[in-house]
């Protein structure tokens, strides 16, 4: 388990920027995230069977609303109370099903413990953070600066909107 997570550090360390990511979607695409250069991206570790699931209508509305300030990026993830237990298939469907999600959602993760995703390291080496439910917000701002929300803030909330200038 130790070889893991010095591998997983290594693995991090070689990200200066979200921008040098290339992660799955949910359905199997590569996606660079050299793409989202230039924009606000609102990183999410969701889940469907959450108190807080119903966000998934918050989180398309923001897309839908504000696009053109901040791209909005679904990470499933399993790490909190057994809620993701889905697979990639699954939660497509239950997302797109149940809230008409758009925005690009990406392959299940973990997000936290010795298995987190090099994504997620990056993210709690910039704030400080990781995630301590589902539903935890990363704001990554355009000029690199990463700010972290709790769950309990909503993806349409004062506080987030005020960062989208």
């Amino acid at each position: 388990m130790k070889s893991l997570v010095a591998f997983i550090s290594l693995m991090a360390m070689q990200f200066t920027s979200v921008y040098d990511f290339k992660i799955k979607s949910i359905d199997g695409e590569l996606i660079d995230f050299s793409r989202y250069k230039g924009k606000n991206l609102l990183i999410v570790n969701v889940a469907s069977k959450c108190g807080y699931t119903p966000q998934y209508a918050d989180l398309e509305k923001l897309h839908e609303n504000y696009g053109n300030k901040v791209v909005v990026l679904g990470f499933p993830a399993n790490n909190f109370g057994n809620q993701e237990p889905g697979t990639n298939s699954e939660i497509a469907e239950f997302c797109q099903k149940n809230y008409g999600v758009k925005f690009q959602m990406f392959e299940k993760i973990s997000v936290k413990g010795d298995d987190q995703h090099p994504l997620y390291k990056w993210l709690k080496e910039k704030t400080g953070q990781e995630p301590t439910w589902n539903f935890c917000k990363y704001l990554v701002k355009t000029d690199g600066t990463v700010k972290f929300f709790p769950s309990k803030v909503k993806p349409l909330d004062q506080q987030i909107l005020d960062e989208l200038n």
